[in-house]
């Protein structure tokens, strides 16, 4: 792990808002680590593909998340991933 975070900084989930607000996140090498404390069911969008939503936490504060949205070949090797993985 010390050797995959060398040169990277840690940004906690429940802190992303207040980071994305502050810093810019395009010049920093950073990395971030969530649980899924929720699926929605897959989904069809407009054009008739199907999609997932996980919403993703850090376990520091509930009620600050991130949504992530998982499309094409993402959804199709993901979403059967298990609600609590990290």
């Amino acid at each position: 792990m010390d050797r995959k975070m060398a040169n990277r900084k840690l940004i906690r989930l429940s802190q992303l808002k207040n980071k994305l607000a502050t810093e810019n996140l395009e010049e920093i090498n950073w990395v971030t680590f969530g649980v899924i404390v929720r699926k929605v069911t897959p989904q069809s969008a407009n054009n008739g593909r199907t999609f997932s939503i996980w919403r993703l936490n850090d376990l520091r504060d509930l009620n600050e998340y991130v949504s992530l949205f998982l499309f094409g070949e993402v959804h199709k090797e993901h979403w059967k991933t298990d609600q609590g993985t990290v």
